[in-house]
């Protein structure tokens, strides 16, 4: 990536009186990259918000071409009066976890009622399954056009090849298993190597690029009549609707906690730091000098 130019060096490229360590700024994302990211954080969210909605129709996942009440499901979030006071569960491949005030049940008005997400994490926040489908599928194709157009822009450039594809010896076990336990007890890159993306970083990035997004698409594209009419196909590609509206679940749940791992390793690593250079494009490190 290029360095912005150094005030403190003269004309004849001398920097014997710099004093080091110091901070420098470099250029670490384009205006484009930062413009798309910032409209996937826009569109993921009311995605997920929205999508919650659509899910609290139906709250139970099946697997195949056919899922209905009585259906045996891979996972349901509900509820049970048996006792008069609802409490919620999640069932997961037979296994039932009480879940009341979270799941399942919730209250509304002060009252508990049985709804699998609450109201706070749903848009709109009452139910409203043809307002949810609004929502969800306006900021789906904002997405995807903001996808094209970021790939677009990536593989023209070079971004994908210069910043995001791995070179060979980061993909070696010991490379990686260095970075993962530097990871683990919270060392980040400094210096020359803050200038770039770290092996794992580079991989968790392409995996939900080229993996968990399309994946989405697609699986959200198979649920579609519409789509399903015109490439019924597609419905065989995942093992039927219902088998991709589980995918599409399990997707949106994997973007979920790569966004809370994201998110905390930007705190972790300089909060400050990372968002200006997403928003501005420059992102501070420290300049040790010249290896003497």
């Amino acid at each position: 990536m290029p360095q912005m130019k150094d005030p403190e060096m003269s004309a004849t490229g001398s920097n014997d009186n710099v004093q080091y360590p110091r901070t420098i700024f470099i250029r670490r994302h384009s205006v484009v990259t930062r413009l798309t990211h910032w409209l996937n954080v826009l569109c993921l969210s009311f995605l997920l918000l929205s999508g919650l909605q659509i899910f609290n129709a139906h709250p139970e996942l099946y697997w195949g071409h056919y899922g209905a009440n009585g259906d045996p499901a891979v996972l349901a979030i509900g509820s049970d009066d048996d006792v008069g006071t609802p409490s919620g569960f999640l069932r997961v491949a037979g296994l039932q976890i009480p879940t009341t005030g979270v799941l399942g049940v919730s209250n509304v008005d002060g009252e508990p009622t049985a709804r699998a997400f609450p109201s706070w994490a749903t848009i709109p926040s009452f139910q409203d399954l043809a307002a949810g489908r609004r929502w969800h599928f306006f900021f789906a194709w904002l997405f995807v056009i903001n996808g094209i157009l970021y790939l677009g822009f990536s593989l023209l450039s070079g971004h994908f090849r210069r910043d995001l594809a791995p070179k060979v010896h980061e993909l070696s076990p010991r490379h990686l298993g260095r970075e993962v336990l530097d990871h683990a007890r919270l060392r980040f890159p400094e210096g020359e190597e803050a200038r770039h993306y770290n092996a794992l970083q580079k991989l968790t990035y392409l995996a939900v690029i080229v993996i968990l997004l399309p994946l989405m698409v697609l699986t959200g594209l198979t649920m579609s009549p519409g789509v399903d009419a015109a490439l019924p196909a597609l419905a065989d590609v995942f093992g039927g609707r219902q088998s991709a509206r589980t995918i599409h679940f399990i997707t949106a749940t994997a973007l979920v906690v790569f966004v809370i791992v994201h998110v905390a390793m930007v705190v972790l690593s300089g909060t400050w730091n990372n968002i200006r250079s997403m928003i501005t494009g420059r992102y501070a490190i420290q300049e040790k000098g010249p290896q003497s």
